[in-house]
């Protein structure tokens, strides 16, 4: 195979050929290093790349267990960078912090040593905003990851480095975390998927503390809906490390995914009622995109959120700056440390910090309300679909978007509020793609499904892509 063949195969695909011995771990390692050498400076996606002598010999190493008859798994040989959020044993995880920048984790973090352990072979991380906070991915440590279809535009975040690398074939699948929109806003700039699991689906940790609810998750991006459900299958399943991670082993997301979804009523959510500001265009395609699913049998109507989505993202708010706050807290008190967190991590702390106790518990009170509310809802849907992102990818320049639509952002992540109802609750929600603006940039939209239904919003997502071939437009650098 040409080395552009290689590197744009999908991960099953890739899996097949490698375990077919119709081309080898060596000459994958060889085609991803020359597309990476290639592309990665006009985007800036992977950081910390190891050197090729020691990934080239780790991929001599996978072909020899294949030549044995040993196989690690679905991912044997198989060239994997990890977002830079996540611990890797050997391997820096800065968080794109100067705080962090030497930071050497002596062990995985759970999701990744399961995809090691399954055979891929770790090549370095993906870039991320400051500590992951901002859907943005810049820090003073790598600088801005730049879109792969306007390199003058954000890439989304915290996951952008991620979803440029998949964009650009650097990557066949991508490994990212959602807190507030994370594996969605950046799926949405790069004109790729990602699934935000069910909260506790991919386990969390190891970590000092494993019982506070940390409203984010870990999960997979991927080029087809088929390699996420891979992806995942590998990722999820229970660990006693982790105890608020789901039963089951990940194996019902292994198999190719069924795509019969004949009778499934989608409700579409678009700005909540005209509650969240959008970039003109955006909910025209983001509509647009349910007309792939009619075609398909499913029953698409209008719906509603059923609860004021100010209490919501208020809510949000509110439980997001007390995590943050307890998180990094010793950062902020520290003089050696202080002066290097960003403007966004300082705001969150003190916000956090100020916090009376008995407005932590409101918050909690609103979301379960809002929870029982969700419930109701999803007695007369089975899926709901609002957009990704609000606006398409903006000035990479910008710290964050100041407004949108004329409309001032009051926080600097206001202007993603529409992912907070699946983040505020733990839902299943996959990012996939809706099309382009007239100028090219990419736009998408999330599917939302019912508590723990991950596998029907795979399926959904899979027959999406069956009707549209929006996943086929690579960007040309």
């Amino acid at each position: 195979m040409a080395n552009g063949e290689i590197t744009g195969l999908g991960a099953r695909a890739l899996s097949r050929a490698i375990h077919e011995r119709q081309v080898s771990a060596r000459e994958v390692m060889e085609a991803t290093l020359a597309r990476i050498a290639e592309v990665n400076p006009k985007i800036n996606a992977i950081v910390s790349l190891r050197e090729a002598d020691a990934l080239l010999a780790e991929a001599d190493a996978a072909d020899a267990e294949l030549a044995a008859g040993r196989s690690r798994g679905a991912f044997h040989g198989i060239p994997q960078a990890i977002k830079d959020l996540a611990m890797t044993a050997g391997l820096p995880t800065t968080m794109g912090s100067p705080v962090f920048a030497r930071q050497v984790p002596e062990e995985d973090s759970i999701h990744v040593a399961r995809v090691r352990a399954a055979g891929a072979i770790i090549i370095g991380k993906t870039n991320v905003p400051e500590f992951g906070l901002g859907s943005h991915t810049y820090n003073p440590l790598f600088g801005p990851t730049l879109n792969p279809y306007d390199p003058a535009k954000s890439a989304g975040g915290s996951s952008g480095g991620a979803a440029a690398a998949l964009a650009t074939r650097m990557l066949c699948v991508a490994d990212g975390s959602d807190m507030m929109g994370s594996l969605r806003n950046p799926a949405a700039f790069c004109n790729v998927m990602g699934l935000r699991p069910s909260y506790g689906r991919v386990p969390a940790g190891p970590a000092p503390e494993v019982f506070f609810d940390t409203m984010a998750t870990d999960g997979p991006m991927a080029r087809s809906a088929d390699d996420l459900a891979l992806l995942l299958s590998v990722q999820a399943g229970y660990d006693p490390r982790a105890p608020q991670s789901l039963a089951g082993d990940g194996s019902e997301f292994a198999p190719e995914l069924a795509d019969d979804v004949a009778g499934t009523r989608i409700g579409w959510l678009g700005d909540l009622g005209g509650h969240l500001p959008t970039e003109p265009g955006i909910l025209d395609l983001t509509r647009a995109s349910l007309d792939a699913f009619a075609g398909r049998g499913c029953a698409v109507e209008e719906a509603e959120l059923a609860f004021e989505p100010e209490r919501v993202f208020q809510a949000w708010i509110d439980l997001r700056s007390w995590r943050v706050a307890g998180k990094l807290g010793p950062l902020f008190e520290s003089a050696a440390t202080r002066d290097k967190l960003k403007p966004a991590a300082i705001w969150e702390i003190e916000r956090g910090r100020a916090l009376p106790l008995a407005r932590i518990e409101e918050a909690s009170a609103v979301r379960s309300a809002f929870y029982r509310a969700m419930l109701r809802l999803f007695d007369r849907v089975d899926a709901l679909v609002m957009p990704s992102a609000q606006i398409f990818p903006f000035d990479v320049t910008l710290d964050w978007p100041a407004e949108v639509a004329g409309r001032p952002m009051d926080t600097y992540h206001r202007w993603m509020e529409t992912v907070v109802p699946a983040s505020l609750l733990g839902l299943p929600a996959i990012a996939l793609p809706a099309g382009f603006s007239p100028s090219g940039l990419p736009a998408g939209f999330q599917v939302i499904g019912r508590p723990r239904d991950d596998l029907g919003v795979l399926r959904l997502a899979k027959t999406y892509e069956r009707a549209t071939d929006w996943l086929a437009r690579a960007p040309e650098l």
